[in-house]
Parts: structure tokens; sequence; C-alpha cells
């Protein structure tokens, strides 16, 4: 058995229920960031570029790059669909985060070190832990095998 499967399994079978309250909190939260940064994108790209400015017919592509994998992930954490897989996505932009913000400082105006950390260690958590048996993981995973109208296909 290889330690993916090992995971997996350890993940099915130390599930609590409360947990996905944790799930859908961390996609609400992910979500809510990536409306904030689409709403004020100047901001996310003053921080990740600091005060290098563009053309007027040129965009960077990190904020946009951010926004929409804040809106995505945050989605489907939500729904626990492909929840390790988003896990692993947002880990990059996280770890950036920190980054970003470990420059400024813990007691800097608008930080946000200890909240980046916090939900980079979460993230780290459903990476592990999946999406749980209140999940589309696990609705598919339980009906893995049967075609549309429940049988069992050969």
């Amino acid at each position: 058995m290889t330690t993916l499967q090992q995971i997996r399994d350890w993940g099915a079978t130390h599930h609590p229920r409360w947990l996905v309250i944790v799930r859908v909190g961390l996609g609400l939260f992910l979500f809510a960031k990536g409306i904030t940064f689409m709403h004020n994108a100047t901001l996310l790209d003053r921080l990740i570029y600091g005060g290098a400015s563009l053309a007027e017919n040129q965009t960077h592509w990190l904020p946009i790059l951010i926004t929409w994998a804040n809106l995505l992930t945050g989605t489907l954490l939500i729904i626990g669909c492909w929840t390790r897989a988003m896990a692993l996505l947002q880990i990059p932009i996280l770890i950036g985060a920190i980054i970003f913000n470990a420059q400024r400082g813990v007691f800097a105006p608008e930080s946000e070190l200890i909240l980046a950390i916090l939900t980079l260690l979460l993230v780290l958590f459903f990476l592990v832990e999946g999406g749980g048996p209140l999940s589309l993981d696990g609705y598919f995973e339980k009906n893995k095998g049967r075609g549309s109208h429940g049988d069992i296909l050969p």
C-alpha cells in the first residue's frame, strides 16, 4: 500500500462531521479573499510588484491568477469537490502571502501574516484529510462504479 493510499484510508476513517464546518468556512474565506482582490486589484498588484508601474495597455498576470485561484479553490472547497487538488493549488499562493507579509512584519498596518499562516495550516490539514464523507468527493467515492440509475456496472 502506497503512502497516498494510507493517507486516503486514514482520512476516510478519521473524519469527524464537524470538520465540514471548518472546510466550508475555509472555502468561504478563500472565496471572500478572491472577491476582495477582484474589488481592489491595485492593492494586490502593489503588494506583489511594489510600486512598479505599467503602461496603460499592460497588466500583470499574477494578481489575476491569484484572484481566480482563490475564487475557484474557495468554491470547490465549499462543496468539497477535488478538495486535495484545490488545497495543493492554494499552497504556493499562501506561501507567497506569508513571505510578503513577513517582510512587512506581524504588527505592521494591514499585515495578515497570522491569518495567512493559519490558512496555510488549514489548507495543509485538508490536503491530508480530504473532503470527508459530507462532500462531493465523499459522494463520488461512495458511488464509484454505479450507473446513472444506481445499477452496478459490469
